[in-house]
C-alpha cells in the first residue's frame, strides 16, 4: 500500500468520473455512511470507526483501511485501540489478516498526531 493518503487521493481522484455518472448512488452511500458511522449512538463513533477498520483488513481494501484509519484517528482512537481492534481482524481472519493488519496499523500511526 502507498502511505494512506496517497491511497485515498488516488481513490478520490478515480472516482469522480465515476460519482458524476451516478450521483444517486454515490449520494446514497455517503448517507448511509453518515447514518452507521458519524455520530455517537450505544456505540461511540470511535468504536464504530475501529469496527470499520477491522473489517476494511478482513476485506482487504486499501482504500477502505486509508478512510477508516483518518476517521477512527478524528474520532480520538489511539494506537493500542486500533491494534486491538486490528488484533481481533487478524484472529477472525488468520493469514490474510497478518498481512493486511500491519497495512492498517500503519495508517493509523499516518494519521496520529506525530509528538514534538
Amino acid at each position: 500500500m502507498d502511505s494512506a493518503q496517497q491511497t485515498l487521493a488516488d481513490v478520490a481522484r478515480q472516482g469522480r468520473q465515476l460519482r458524476d455518472a451516478i450521483p444517486d448512488v454515490y449520494a446514497g452511500y455517503v448517507a448511509q455512511q453518515k447514518a452507521a458511522v458519524a455520530s455517537d449512538g450505544a456505540l461511540p463513533a470511535k468504536v464504530k470507526e475501529l469496527i470499520a477498520l477491522a473489517i476494511a483488513v478482513s476485506k482487504q481494501c486499501d482504500g477502505c483501511i486509508a478512510a477508516h484509519a483518518r476517521s477512527a484517528v478524528r474520532q480520538g482512537a489511539t494506537a493500542q485501540e486500533a491494534a486491538e481492534a486490528i488484533g481481533v481482524a487478524i484472529m477472525m481472519n488468520g493469514g490474510p489478516g497478518t498481512v493486511w493488519g500491519p497495512r492498517a496499523y500503519a495508517a493509523v500511526e499516518e494519521f496520529l498526531p506525530k509528538e514534538s
